[in-house]
């Protein structure tokens, strides 16, 4: 293990903790942006090339930025009166412990079953790339038109509340 693949580690575990322990939606949401960068540059390391470019694409530019602006558009700008970590961060800390705990015995556990002559598959991202534009473009489109509606959803709600209140 190289010193690169520790600090991405520790960056994408740091974000996540912090997205489970922090108090402001704002800042929880930003977290689960450092920790998506972090999985994104692992899989770049790891040459998972689609992998890591469909995270940023994916999740980085259209998930969690849409996340930010919908809990923008939607809440004020309360700031939190009880301290930066919420109440229940035990709880949160003790399910992701749970949840690493599971996924790292069945990643120990599916060690064994992997044989080692088992040859990588040859498809390059430009393959991925023009069946996605191609053969699988509808798919591709509904996502996108889903996370659309999801923001005109949110700009209608911010804009709705804001009228209620005269």
């Amino acid at each position: 293990m190289t010193i690169v693949f520790w600090i991405l580690a520790a960056l994408t575990v740091a974000g996540g903790l912090a997205a489970v322990t922090l108090r402001n939606t704002v800042h929880c949401a930003l977290a689960v942006t450092a920790a998506f960068a972090g999985l994104a540059l692992l899989f770049l390391q790891l040459d998972a090339q689609f992998a890591g470019f469909a995270q940023i694409l994916v999740y980085i530019g259209a998930v969690a930025i849409l996340v930010v602006f919908a809990i923008l558009l939607t809440r004020g700008s309360e700031t939190a009166e009880h301290g930066v970590f919420s109440r229940t961060w035990l709880a949160g800390l003790v399910i992701a412990a749970a949840v690493f705990a599971v996924l790292g015995w069945a990643v120990l556990r599916s060690a064994d079953t992997l044989s080692p002559e088992a040859a990588a598959p040859a498809v390059a991202v430009k393959d991925i790339g023009n069946a996605l534009v191609t053969r699988y473009v509808l798919p591709l489109e509904i996502v996108a038109l889903l996370l659309t509606a999801a923001m005109v959803g949110a700009v209608i709600v911010a804009m709705h509340e804001k009228g209620d209140t005269k």
